[in-house]
Order: C-alpha cells, then sequence, then structure tokens
C-alpha cells in the first residue's frame, strides 16, 4: 500500500492518474448510455441519478456528521413543490427555481438542525420523522399547491422565455444529460467540501462531538450546517425529481420514502460517497425495475405467487419487494458494515494482491 507523504495528497480530488482513467472512461460510459438504452431505460436512469444526489446529501448528514435523519422525504418535497410553484406562479426560470427552492429546502434543514443539538440517537429520528409528516400533511391541505390532487410539472425550459430564449427539454434523453451533469456538479462538490475543514469538522462530530468542541468545533454552526447542506441536495434532487415524473401529489413524499432513502444510504455505506452512489442506484433499480413487478420475476414469480395465494393475499404480492429490501438491509448490517462500499474495498484488495 502506498504511503502518504506530504498533506496535500490527503485533500487531493483525484488521487492518481489510475482514478482519473477510470473516472473519465465512467464518465464517458455515462454519457454515451442514451445511445443503446431503450428508452424505459433512459427514465430508469433519471430516477436513479435523481436519488443519487439525495444519497449522497444524507449521507453528509448520517454518514460524516452522525446525525439520523427520517424525514428527508420533506425536504425532498420542498425541492419538488417548490421549484413547480416558483416557475408557475412567479415566472422564475428553471435554473433559477431550482437553486431557489434548493435554498428554501436548507433553511428548513437549518431549522430542523436546531434540535440536534440537544437530541440524539432515536430521539432526533421521531423528531426527524415527524417533521417529514408535518410537512406532508401541511402541503395536501392548502389549495395553493394542489391539495390532495397534486400538482403537474410545466414544461422544463431552461431558457428564459421574458427575454425571448427558450429551449424546453422534451425527451428523456435530453432530461438525462441534464440531470447528469447536475449530478457530477454536486457530486464533486460533496467530495470536495468532505476535504474541507468543514468536512473534518462533520467527522469530529461523529465520532466524537464532546472531543469536537474541546478541540473548537461550534457545534450549533456545524450541526446545523450538516442538516442544511442535506437538505439543499435534496431541494435539487426533489425538484429534478418533479419533472421526471411530471406529477406528484403530497402522498408521494410519505414516512416509507424516508425510510428507503435512509436504506440507500445504509445498504451503501455509512461516510462514503462512493457508497451512497452504489447503495442508491441498487435500491432504485430493485424498486423500479426488479421487484416492481413480483410476479414477473424470473423463476421466483410463480413460487412467490403460490406463497402468497397460500399464506397471504395476491393483493400483498407486490409487499415482498418491502420484505426483500428489509432483508438487504439486515444482510448488509450482519454480513458487512461498511455496505456496498466495503465489498468494493475487499475487491480491490483481491485484485492488488492477486494470486497471493
Amino acid at each position: 500500500m502506498d504511503m502518504k507523504r506530504e498533506y496535500y495528497e490527503d485533500i487531493e480530488l483525484i488521487g492518481s492518474g489510475v482514478v482519473l482513467f477510470w473516472s473519465a472512461a465512467f464518465l464517458i460510459f455515462l454519457f454515451t448510455l442514451p445511445i443503446y438504452m431503450p428508452n424505459y431505460y433512459i427514465y430508469l436512469l433519471n430516477i436513479i441519478i435523481v436519488n443519487v444526489i439525495l444519497a449522497v446529501g444524507l449521507n453528509i448528514l448520517v454518514g460524516y456528521t452522525g446525525q439520523i435523519s427520517l424525514g428527508h422525504a420533506g425536504f425532498f418535497a420542498i425541492g419538488a413543490y417548490g421549484t413547480v410553484f416558483l416557475m408557475t406562479h412567479f415566472q422564475i426560470p428553471f435554473v433559477f427555481a431550482l437553486p431557489l427552492a434548493a435554498f428554501i429546502a436548507a433553511f428548513f434543514g437549518f431549522i430542523l438542525g436546531l434540535p440536534a443539538l440537544r437530541l440524539e440517537g432515536p430521539y432526533l429520528a421521531i423528531a426527524t420523522l415527524g417533521f417529514g409528516l408535518a410537512i406532508m400533511h401541511v402541503i395536501g391541505t392548502w389549495d395553493i399547491f394542489g391539495g390532495r390532487m397534486g400538482l403537474h410539472a410545466p414544461p422544463l425550459d431552461l431558457g428564459i422565455p421574458k427575454m425571448g430564449f427558450s429551449w424546453v427539454l422534451e425527451s428523456d434523453v435530453s432530461m438525462y444529460y441534464l440531470i447528469l451533469i447536475i449530478a457530477v456538479i454536486m457530486i464533486v462538490s460533496a467530495i470536495n467540501l468532505m476535504k474541507t475543514r468543514v468536512g473534518r469538522a462533520f467527522v469530529a462530530i461523529r465520532d466524537s462531538d464532546i472531543a469536537a468542541e474541546v478541540m473548537g468545533v461550534n457545534l450549533t454552526i456545524y450541526k446545523t450546517l450538516a442538516f442544511a447542506i442535506s437538505a439543499f441536495y435534496a431541494g435539487i434532487a426533489g425538484g429534478l425529481f418533479a419533472f421526471v415524473c411530471g406529477f406528484f401529489d403530497p402522498f408521494t413524499f410519505n414516512m416509507i420514502l424516508s425510510i428507503v432513502f435512509l436504506v440507500m444510504v445504509v445498504v451503501g455505506g455509512l461516510g462514503s460517497i462512493l457508497g451512497a452512489i452504489m447503495g442508491a442506484t441498487l435500491i432504485t433499480y430493485l424498486q423500479y425495475d426488479l421487484l416492481k413487478n413480483v410476479s414477473e420475476t424470473p423463476y421466483l414469480g410463480d413460487f412467490l405467487i403460490s406463497v402468497s395465494r397460500k399464506w397471504f393475499t395476491v393483493i400483498g404480492l407486490e409487499n415482498f419487494g418491502s420484505i426483500a429490501l428489509g432483508l438487504i438491509m439486515i444482510g448488509i448490517i450482519i454480513f458487512e458494515p461498511l455496505g456496498m462500499y466495503g465489498v468494493w474495498i475487499r475487491i480491490k484488495k483481491y485484485w492488488m494482491t492477486w494470486p497471493f
């Protein structure tokens, strides 16, 4: 294993030429995917990348700062409703409405971070859960947000119509490139953030907030900042999600969604940007494709139908998807606490030391 000989090696974005080569190759692969991918899978990729953005932000809070959140569906909803509301009621262009809605979500994240100064563990989880449920019900009762009927997203126009410039994205492929570019920017920003003094303060709070405070870390500033940054990421993801789906209602952002977001981070690996990406990709694929139609699952579909008819009901067949997600999370915690990132580390070590 190579030893680090100077401080700057620890804060480099690209650690070596190998990392640069494979990162560039992976980006080229992502940008050429629409050429040989069916249109449905482009839509699925859009959902995956949106969830990747949110998972990276949630991992900054949960994995790096050690603050549990079960209310990120609320920030996700604020991003979605805020972006559409600003565009339809105030005629603000998308390029300004999206970050503005994300900053609104970050403000609520800052407010929610204040209880984190005195609450820890399950108490903090309950407080964030209450916030997520409150957002869902408040939005559902206000007619200005569409009430329980939900909202339709307007055409995704990257231009400024008032100035006579319009660039409407009408296809999933064009939307894919937009979401991918935003995701790359957000991921690189998260990687850089964790190499700064702020990121190191987050990690110090996670390891021991008392020791961090003794060393001069301001818990009030950094705990609330972690919530705000994580909520900002969720707001960006929510704004993009609104246009990927086209229609959404308050019940889209329920408690189960917050739990699924947390599952993504845990399964991928706490305290790892790569782990958040891997976890979001796997869980989203299972939800939207592999486990969406359980009866059509290869080899297991007929067996699950027979089990459901004998012990449950055919109507509840879709619950097998939730059962599978729960089993995956339990298996990861028991056999690989570092999640999919831990598996990736094992694979790298194996090939670096092969055949010994």
